[in-house]
């Protein structure tokens, strides 16, 4: 899956959190979006001065407009290795947790069909 895909389906499945997604959607869509927050915080340091530009009033309005996308696709990218959504709640474990959930996001999907749905590759 490349780039733009990857973003598109994201963004059309805005709060979808039902199915599988592959290894490649989930790294694009996250990609995309950290150049998307950089970009937004290079343009408010900018335009903006003292506690507005500390704030980060377009980053922030970009961060929450973009949550539930992002959860949405990380719920995807846990079915896909066959685990439930609720293993995201691990982010509030310090440390240890967002470690787990990096490994659980780069390991490789259920080859066929799972509880979750068919293989999203196939």
């Amino acid at each position: 899956m490349d780039f733009m895909t990857s973003v598109k389906t994201c963004l059309k499945k805005y709060a979808d959190f039902t199915g599988r997604a592959p290894r490649s959607e989930f790294w694009w869509f996250s990609l995309a979006m950290l150049i998307a927050t950089l970009v937004l915080t290079a343009i408010e340091l900018q335009l903006f001065t003292g506690l507005a530009a500390e704030i980060g009033i377009l980053s922030s309005i970009f961060g929450l407009a973009t949550l539930l996308p992002s959860l949405a696709v990380t719920s995807r990218r846990l079915h896909d290795i066959d685990r439930t959504a609720w293993w995201m709640l691990l982010i509030l474990v310090p440390f240890v947790g967002w470690l787990v959930l990096l490994y659980f996001n780069t390991v490789e999907g259920d080859e066929g069909e799972n509880r979750f749905g068919g293989n999203p590759l196939a």
